[in-house]
């Protein structure tokens, strides 16, 4: 019951105790009490309508490796996950080759974690491959947010595929929680995984939060600095900081006129926040550096892209807010012990997502899945911390902080988030 209360009151705009809904909560369900297939089956009395017994087929670990995620055949052999009234289509990279593939099958298996514990008496999950094809993925979900059956779709994971769906038109279309990397979000069509313009706001929070005051933002030229910009300056003042000013600049320049305008444009500015995009933001950590940045008087804080590429000497020193890519909280051992491999963000993901639509279908059924559920500003709690869903289709995150010492991560903060 826990479940459907935390959804009833992000419904009504109540604030939990803790301020955020526990829609998730996957704190609250037990962990296996047996080992491997039986784990499954543990759903505990704390989900909804105690859905222990899994879906067939949902939860068992049989068809996992003994090293890695559920094998493309066998997904594909068990696409529809549950028997509740409550339609749900997921489109996924099951038969993409490489780590598409992989990632894609891990999020499988987030899935049939989440439907074992949470959705097996609530939803009918059904998964589609998209092979990690882009056309063919906006294809299938074009076709799922216009059949009418789906009353929520997760996936794509294809960033094209994502990008076309947020350009569509239609408000009684279903509710569409994207899952590929670095998209910014369309109305109706939600960002679930972590972007630049979140790490870099969680990340000038924490700093503001230690007392710096007066901030400057470099961000690359083009269509997404607008979106950093604002979350930054939105986090900043939460703290009663201020962004000077924000600096963007071309991957051409080689770094040096960004810090020249710097230095002419803002005196004594307390920290310095580097946006990358996808480009590497080495030249601009050349150039900052040979003015002594970061210092004692000025701290370098940095994104989670800049983590997409090798770690670089000139990283050292930085700030960065980002998810841990192996910490996925409550649902870890159980994880583990049902699949017999270590859970990531993916994983992490995945089970969020199912977990938050079987949340949103014992509290408010079916037709729950409105802009007042998934919107509301008091936020979602899942195995990967607080997030919220904002009405321009970008997500909010909490994560942890870290700074960058000897080519490694070294926690600051266990969590830290710019909203």
């Amino acid at each position: 019951m826990a479940l459907a209360l935390a959804v009833s009151a992000a419904a009504s705009g109540c604030q939990s105790k803790s301020g955020a809904s526990d829609v998730l909560d996957p704190s609250a369900i037990a962990a296996p009490a047996r080992p491997a297939g039986a784990a499954a089956q543990q759903a505990s009395s704390a989900a909804p309508g105690n859905p222990a017994a899994a879906a067939q087929g949902a939860g068992t670990a049989t068809s996992a490796t003994s090293s890695g995620p559920t094998s493309a055949v066998a997904a594909k052999a068990n696409l529809t996950l549950g028997t509740g009234p409550t339609k749900v289509t997921m489109l996924l990279p099951l038969s993409a080759p490489e780590s598409t593939g992989e990632n894609g099958r891990k999020m499988y298996d987030g899935a049939r974690l989440a439907m074992a514990d949470l959705g097996d008496k609530l939803l009918t999950l059904t998964i589609q491959d998209t092979r990690g094809d882009s056309g063919y993925a906006k294809d299938l979900a074009v076709k799922a947010i216009t059949s009418g059956t789906a009353k929520v779709v997760l996936g794509p994971s294809e960033l094209a595929a994502a990008q076309h769906l947020a350009k569509l038109s239609g408000s009684k279309r279903p509710p569409v929680l994207a899952l590929a990397d670095n998209f910014a979000g369309g109305p109706g069509v939600y960002s679930v995984r972590l972007s630049e313009a979140d790490s870099a706001a969680a990340g000038a929070a924490a700093i503001a939060g230690k007392g710096a005051r007066k901030f400057v933002l470099m961000v690359p030229a083009g269509a997404n600095s607008s979106a950093v910009e604002s979350r930054v300056a939105n986090a900043l003042s939460i703290y009663g900081a201020t962004l000077a000013v924000t600096l963007p600049y071309s991957p051409t320049d080689g770094g040096a006129k960004v810090v020249s305008d710097m230095g002419s444009l803002v005196e004594a500015p307390d920290a310095v926040v580097v946006a990358c995009g996808d480009g590497s933001p080495a030249a601009v950590l050349a150039a900052l550096k040979a003015k002594g940045i970061p210092g004692k008087t000025v701290t370098l804080i940095g994104t989670d892209r800049w983590l997409e590429r090798p770690m670089d000497p000139l990283y050292e020193g930085a700030y960065i807010a980002t998810l841990d890519q192996s910490e996925t909280g409550p649902i870890a051992d159980r994880f583990k012990a049902t699949y017999n491999y270590q859970p990531d963000v993916n994983v992490a993901y995945a089970y969020d997502m199912v977990a938050l639509s079987a949340g949103i279908a014992s509290s408010a059924g079916p037709d729950g899945f409105s802009k007042q559920v998934l919107e509301n500003a008091i936020g979602f709690r899942g195995s990967t911390g607080l997030f919220r869903f904002r009405s321009d289709g970008s997500s909010q995150r909490s994560m942890p902080f870290f700074k960058l010492e000897k080519g490694q991560l070294k926690l600051v903060e266990k969590q830290t988030s710019g909203f």
